[in-house]
């Protein structure tokens, strides 16, 4: 994937340092791990992506940014690795060893930690252990101390030079100034105050903008003699040159003594959030005493113009996006801790993603599904803090299960099954009490083992959860409890036991006018299970209602899936252009979401419809579904044992090695299976839609109202009323 990446775009124009740029990619080339190290707002960060970029093309996989300071806990930071290198893996493996395989394939990829200072702990460990496994890797970290890792090479930053003709320190304030102050310029004049600022602040990059943020309110005389005033008081008269992580303390400090009462305020409550957040949330959280919710906007304005606060490029579901540098945050967080207030606004926080997470559960049975998919995506972060708040708040165990157990539309929908196993485990671990909530974080959790792979901790989970749900008379759980047996028993080929639950599920779900994703997946599991045992006429009606459901609902998830069994039966029938249709869309659909299970269940099916002729007679390329099956293969590490280590889900896969293996040589064969293996994700997806997917039209007709379904289910003759 040359020139792949999530490195974003620069904002402002970066300004000086071409030494280190040199020596830093002097260092790159010769070390597979460099460490730019530096006092807190000396530019560490704007430089390791000003390297990475320049180095991007040296990196055909890619180079990889990881926003290290968004994370509170050190045991995350493997899940945010694989998150950044947008790597699914829905076994139960740890991140560790799923990083480990991943990166050992690659020929050549960097990562760059951003900010892991408060993470060594858990970085140099874990950045020994892939260096060790994977010989393409280089890694680019910034931090305040080294990371003391074998074979690391140091870069020591050190602030912009304030002295010689026009230095880097008055270039970057000039800079600055003039965006803050249209029309601003570096004269004859004022070259001499400027200099002299730029000297008092030690060329620190953050003082320097912090300082140019203030002039439409003071002068750069006015600036000094304020910075000059308090220096002063700091260290009792002295004028000497102070500890630069002093000086950076002093200039953040002067900036906010320069705020406004409310825009302190502000500044201290915005510290609660982690990683970006959006105005509704910061108007929820931080609105209080001093400070109403109409003038949130009004100050975060204010914070923005004194790059206190910065706003993401572009949007999210429409909206603007902000966040704080970490060093501001830390500031901030100081004053947050001092106040009375910390507890409530943490609560409020708790509370505003509780809500979030609630509603996207809602939304995700709609034609938002997408848009819900990417909203919680943005608030992940946020979401990670409310989880470790209620886990490790006292009296909070109940709504840790409630709000892990309501991002199971995440955790299973976005590619997200180990974390969520993660958040999970703590959670049921902390709150053994037979609650509600502990009942959904039971079949969610069985659920998601499912899924990886781990079938008999599911099955005691799932369990555990029915025989809880007859205990205390819920009679939800017991629906999802017994629908997630089922799924259970389709893995395991048990298919008239699956039948049995499936049908046993979606009566209790009839009889609670449960109408939601889950459903129309219990849908298409019966549907398919009817299928693999031969009863196609049942089979294609149940798989018609979900697709028809799914459209009447704007639902895409369920759709998805819905779509490969469809696909899967009229192959079987013989009907390989729709087949192909079909199959495409779910791939295509599956990957918006990051979910590769169904992905990978497409992929499966596209291989074996690669050996069918197409439309116009063309006999099929074998060598195609040998490489997409060299692909599946790829991804089934990522998702658990290969197609579930059932017979039934892996018929497709062998009718199409058998002939590929008929029509190929044995070298063909693996050429081509080898080449597949080597793909990333988004190559993978590029190969199977190689031809435009078209919409594709329902097997049965669209019913018209919501019905419960029990409405659905009334055509089908033999069900369980």
């Amino acid at each position: 994937m040359p020139g792949s990446g999530n490195l974003p775009a620069e904002l402002t124009g970066f300004v000086g340092r071409r030494v280190e740029l040199a020596a830093a990619r002097r260092l790159l080339r010769r070390a597979r791990l460099l460490t730019v190290v530096g006092a807190g707002g000396v530019g560490k960060s704007r430089l390791a992506r000003r390297v990475a970029a320049a180095a991007t093309p040296d990196y055909p996989d890619g180079c990889w940014l990881v926003q290290c300071a968004e994370l509170t806990d050190p045991a995350l930071l493997p899940h945010a690795v694989a998150e950044a290198l947008r790597l699914t893996d829905g076994t139960n493996r740890p991140a560790r060893e799923v990083l480990r395989d991943f990166l050992a394939r690659r020929e050549a990829l960097l990562l760059v930690l951003d900010g892991c200072e408060h993470l060594v702990a858990e970085a140099a460990p874990l950045l020994a252990a892939l260096l060790t496994a994977a010989p393409g890797l280089t890694v680019l970290a910034t931090s305040r101390e080294p990371l003391r890792v074998e074979g690391e090479q140091l870069l020591q930053l050190d602030p912009l030079p304030t002295e010689g003709p026009r230095p880097d320190a008055v270039t970057l304030f000039a800079e600055r100034a003039a965006s803050a102050l249209p029309g601003f310029a570096v004269t004859a004049d004022n070259l001499p105050q400027v200099t002299a600022l730029c000297r008092r602040l030690d060329g620190i990059p953050l003082a320097l903008e912090l300082a140019a943020g203030r002039l439409p309110v003071l002068s750069v005389q006015q600036i000094t003699e304020r910075l000059d005033d308090r220096f002063h008081v700091l260290t009792g008269g002295a004028r000497t040159a102070l500890p630069r992580h002093q000086t950076l303390r002093t200039a953040i400090g002067w900036s906010h003594e320069l705020c406004s009462p409310q825009e302190r305020l502000l500044w201290a409550r915005l510290a609660v959030f982690v990683g970006s957040f959006d105005l509704e949330a910061a108007q929820y959280i931080c609105a209080g005493e001093g400070l109403t919710a109409d003038e949130v906007l009004e100050v975060l304005g204010a914070l923005v113009a004194k790059s206190v606060v910065l706003r993401d490029p572009g949007l999210v579901d429409g909206e603007a996006r902000y966040r704080m540098l970490d060093t501001l945050r830390e500031y901030g967080a100081h004053w947050l801790h001092a106040s009375a207030a910390e507890p409530l606004l943490r609560r409020r926080h708790r509370d505003w993603y509780l809500g979030l997470a609630t509603w996207g559960e809602v939304e995700w049975f709609s034609p938002r599904q997408l848009e819900t998919s990417v909203r919680t995506g943005a608030a992940h972060s946020n979401l990670r803090a409310a989880l470790e708040y209620c886990l490790t708040e006292p009296g909070e165990e109940q709504l840790a299960l409630f709000l892990a157990g309501t991002l199971w539309y995440f955790w299973v929908g976005c590619g997200h099954l180990g974390e969520g196993r993660v958040w999970l485990d703590r959670a049921l671990d902390l709150s053994p009490e037979p609650t509600e909530a502990r009942a959904k974080a039971l079949w969610v959790t069985g659920y998601l083992s499912i899924l990886q792979g781990d079938r008999l901790h599911a099955l005691r989970l799932l369990e555990e959860c029915r025989q809880q749900a007859l205990d205390t008379g819920d009679d939800r759980a017991l629906a999802y409890a017994v629908h997630r047996q089922g799924c259970a028993a389709l893995i395991a080929d048990e298919l008239d036991r699956a039948v049995e639950l499936f049908d046993e599920a979606l009566w209790h779900y009839d009889q609670l006018g449960e109408l939601n994703s889950n459903v129309l997946m219990g849908m298409f599991e019966l549907g398919l299970a009817h299928t693999f045992r031969g009863d196609a006429a049942t089979g294609a009606a149940w798989i018609g209602k979900v697709l028809a459901e799914c459209e009447r609902f704007g639902e895409r998830w369920a759709y998805a899936y819905g779509l490969f069994a469809s696909a899967y039966a009229a192959w079987a029938v013989g009907d390989a252009a729709t087949a192909r249709l079909q199959a495409r869309e779910c791939v295509r659909l599956n990957h918006a979401f990051r979910d590769l299970v169904g992905l990978v269940l497409g992929v499966e099916l596209l291989a074996l419809l690669a050996t069918e002729p197409d439309e116009q007679g063309t006999p099929g390329d074998l060598r195609e579904a040998a490489l997409l099956q060299g692909a599946a293969h790829t991804l089934w590490r990522s998702v658990g044992e290969a197609n579930f280590g059932s017979g039934n889900f892996n018929v497709a896969h062998e009718a199409c090695e058998q002939r590929v293996r008929a029509g190929l040589s044995e070298l063909e064969c693996a050429e081509s299976f080898r080449l597949g293996t080597t793909l990333a994700l988004d190559e993978v997806v590029a190969h199977a839609l190689r031809t435009p997917p078209r919409p594709v039209a329902p097997a049965a007709q669209r019913p018209h109202g919501r019905r419960a379904v029990g409405a659905l289910r009334e055509p089908l003759a033999g069900q369980r009323e």
